[in-house]
């Protein structure tokens, strides 16, 4: 009986991730695979970034229905299409109320600047700016186009650059946790709100430091763009707030207006029979024409890395997940991968990470080593930030990128662990440990800190790491390692300041290290094609990792579809068994048809 409600309980479980999960991942394939609309002449672009960017397209099958599946690298990419084509007349950008990363506005910005360089406008509207984030550079952004728009009596507010940290150290304190830490050096500032209540010198220092670097430098591009004079603009932002009208009075902006004002205007001046599109809408037909076009061309391989640094693989995270994340199986395989692609002739590594696990990043980075000693030079790309872990999988390539805001450097490391045993003893909550061997088996237990034995192994293998870091970035960016001491110490740096340390090589945005990258192998003035690596995960892969089926099942499922009759199924299962037959001899999904 037992055995007969387990068989049951099973088919059950099975019939409803028939019913339910294969409509919805045959719908989602069959929805990717159809063909895109064509783009109408006189197009004008509406790009919308209110909804949040990631610096990279997510890996899911599933991004599409995220809040943040647009990527600075898909709307730099989609801009670069669109200045070369006839059909597109203008851009119409949505700005958001509060601050885009800096370098995400710095990589935006490169690629307006090349449209309105081929004689396309910009035009770029604003709801309100407020003092949240850096809205300094989303300012910078709007003042980039032709015509910067804002709502009438919209609050413009891009004072300045503001942050604000939250100290626990009188809380722990107070209720007897512990934070037990080692950092080198004094910048690796990370763990200060666990050990300090207010900022230590040299984290007021670095702090005030990045964001000075970052103002100054919207403060530069917003003034040269509204051809000002850097001080005056400064003067008449930090005199604000205003309204939309006040700072259209004050030259700060062109023009006050809705939406429909600025998209009215925009198609104007795009011609006669002029039509809004949706920027992604463009994006993917103008990668459907590509597709056809970008046979016989060189290779460079884009290598695509965001998030913290980890070990392992994505096959083993949540498939629904939006990506963010490095793994170093993965991006160590797209670089081997690439390297040993004879079609491939440059390797451009777009990295946007904060930093992560020093074993992952180690195993990264030799992956890039190995694709230097193939032949391939690797050039890397700085996001948002590529800081301690994500400067680490940096330091040996052959040429490094970077915004000018990008948040770099951070060569240090820290780590340790919270020891609660006295927090929880107050309310009645005895932790108590035991361990068999050396002292050191038990110094991560959270009952109790690190005895002095303890400390003092761990405080080692923090400077093995430590020196370890030294060692890479020296030999990669041919230093001296007495001169990476001076200017490490866990520091961050923006692009502009890492330059001039030898930190970086070039200020400027992933088309400047796509140029690199060519001229490096000898490719400079001719066109190539991008191969970005690694791709996106199919829903397939998603749904078998999610319901932890097999590829038998998943064809035994979608067999069964075709011959339940189901007429959107059949129509889907044709277009997947057409691709698979295309796809490197892939199996095909889908059984000869039955009707």
């Amino acid at each position: 009986m037992k055995q007969f409600l387990l068989t049951m309980a099973g088919v059950f479980v099975g019939l409803l991730l028939f019913f339910v999960g294969v409509p919805f991942v045959l719908i989602t394939m069959a929805a990717g695979a159809a063909k895109p609309a064509a783009v109408p002449s006189n197009a004008v672009l509406s790009l919308d970034l209110r909804g949040g960017l990631t610096d990279q397209d997510p890996q899911s099958p599933f991004a599409a229905f995220s809040k943040q599946s647009r990527s600075v690298m898909s709307i730099v990419d989609g801009l670069r299409r669109a200045e070369k084509d006839d059909k597109v007349k203008a851009v119409l950008i949505r700005l958001p109320e509060t601050g885009v990363a800096p370098a995400a506005a710095d990589e935006i910005r490169l690629a307006v600047k090349r449209f309105r360089a081929a004689g396309k406008p910009v035009f770029t509207h604003s709801q309100g700016l407020y003092p949240v984030g850096i809205v300094t550079s989303t300012y910078m952004l709007g003042a980039s186009a032709d015509e910067f728009w804002m709502q009438p009596n919209a609050p413009f507010q891009a004072v300045g650059v503001a942050s604000e940290e939250l100290f626990f150290k009188r809380f722990f304190d107070k209720y007897g946790v512990k934070a037990e830490y080692e950092q080198r050096y004094e910048y690796k500032n990370a763990v200060n709100p666990y050990l300090y209540s207010d900022y230590t010198p040299a984290h007021r220092e670095s702090t005030l430091s990045w964001m000075t670097s970052v103002y100054e430098s919207a403060l530069g591009f917003a003034a040269a763009d509204r051809k000002k004079e850097p001080a005056a603009l400064r003067a008449a932002l930090e005199a604000g707030p205003y309204d939309a009208r006040d700072a259209l009075a004050k030259g700060l902006i062109d023009k006050v207006g809705q939406v429909k004002d600025v998209q009215t205007e925009a198609l104007k001046r795009a011609g006669t029979s002029g039509k809004l599109v949706d920027f992604d809408d463009y994006v993917a037909a103008a990668k459907a024409v590509e597709a056809v076009s970008g046979a016989g061309k060189p290779v460079i391989a884009v290598v695509n890395a965001e998030g913290p640094i980890i070990t392992g693989s994505a096959q083993n995270g949540s498939p629904f997940g939006d990506g963010q994340t490095i793994y170093s199986d993965d991006i160590s395989k797209a670089l081997y991968d690439a390297a040993e692609d004879k079609d491939v002739k440059a390797i451009v590594f777009r990295v946007s990470s904060p930093g992560g696990s020093d074993t992952a990043s180690e195993q990264i980075l030799a992956a890039v080593r190995a694709a230097k000693a193939a032949g391939k030079p690797v050039v890397v790309s700085m996001g948002t930030y590529a800081a301690s872990g994500g400067y680490w999988i940096s330091s040996e390539a052959s040429s490094i990128v970077a915004e000018p805001t990008t948040l770099t450097g951070s060569i240090g490391v820290f780590g340790g662990k919270f020891a609660v045993g006295e927090a929880l003893s107050r309310f009645g909550v005895d932790v108590h440990g035991l361990s068999v061997g050396g002292e050191y088996a038990g110094a991560y237990r959270m009952g109790d800190g690190f005895t002095s034995t303890q400390r003092a192994a761990f405080a080692g293998q923090i400077d093995k790491i430590y020196d370890g870091f030294i060692t890479r970035v020296a030999e990669g960016r041919k230093l001296p390692p007495e001169r990476v001491r001076e200017i490490a110490k866990g520091r961050v740096w923006t692009g502009a300041q890492a330059k001039p340390l030898g930190l970086v090589d070039e200020i400027g945005g992933f088309y400047q290290a796509v140029d690199k990258a060519k001229a490096l192998a000898g490719l400079s003035g001719k066109e190539v094609r991008l191969k970005t690596l690694p791709g996106a995960r199919s829903p397939f892969d998603a749904f078998k990792r999610a319901f932890g089926v097999s590829a038998t099942s998943i064809r035994t499922l979608a067999a069964a579809g075709w011959l339940l009759g189901d007429p959107n199924a059949q129509a889907a299962m044709d277009q997947i068994a057409q691709a698979r037959l295309r796809d490197k001899g892939a199996l095909v999904l889908a059984p000869t048809p039955v009707r």
